[in-house]
């Protein structure tokens, strides 16, 4: 993967609070810690905020919901891809979460973007950087089935909006859908620390 072109004279790197340096269009995996990720992660809101509760909804819960649906769905999962499914959106720790409509306007150069961050992402905790097919279908899918709840239940979307958007969930027992249709957001620092400790739980 091609290395993105630094803009003249503009900063291009983000400090982080663990005192890291992480150059946003060339990251190095040396330059990513896990703590950064679930600190940032846990206070960015899913769905621009618009979502019920005291609480913004953040990326880390989300990223915790898909892991969780993953392993539902498939059950044989290895814990090395449950740790994939964790951490699909961790690029949102330095980019945001940015909802669907506005990255389909930004196009190629935000996709390219991502995708290099996840690939050094990968790199750090010892996943490949493009996952096989077959696990990257499974992840996009646990990822609809998040939205489809989160939508529904936290976003004010109708259940004919959810189906239509993001697809009628399927193949989950009955407990973990009740679970996921009464999901309250958590404080930030809350799903900081549930975040690090299924990471932790997943990459020993």
């Amino acid at each position: 993967m091609k290395s993105l072109p630094h803009a003249t004279g503009a900063r291009a790197w983000q400090r982080m609070l663990s005192g890291r340096r992480l150059d946003l269009l060339n990251p190095s995996p040396l330059d990513i810690e896990v703590e950064d990720i679930a600190h940032g992660l846990a206070r960015v809101a899913r769905w621009n905020g618009q979502t019920t509760g005291d609480h913004a909804f953040s990326v880390a819960e989300h990223c915790l919901l898909v892991e969780t649906i993953a392993g539902a769905v498939s059950p044989d999962l290895s814990r090395r891809y449950r740790l994939a499914a964790l951490i699909h959106d961790a690029p949102e720790y330095v980019i945001g979460d940015l909802i669907s409509p506005f990255k389909a306007a930004l196009a190629l150069d935000y996709k390219a973007f991502e995708a290099r961050l996840l690939a050094a992402i990968h790199i750090r905790f010892g996943l490949p950087v493009e996952l096989p097919a077959e696990i990257a279908k499974l992840i996009k899918r646990a990822d609809k089935i998040a939205a489809y709840y989160e939508a529904t239940a936290l976003a004010g979307f109708s259940v004919e909006e959810g189906r239509r958007y993001f697809g009628q969930p399927r193949g989950l027992k009955p407990g973990l859908v009740a679970r996921l249709t009464r999901l309250t957001p958590l404080p930030a620092a809350d799903s900081e620390a549930k975040f690090l400790k299924r990471f932790n739980e997943l990459a020993q």
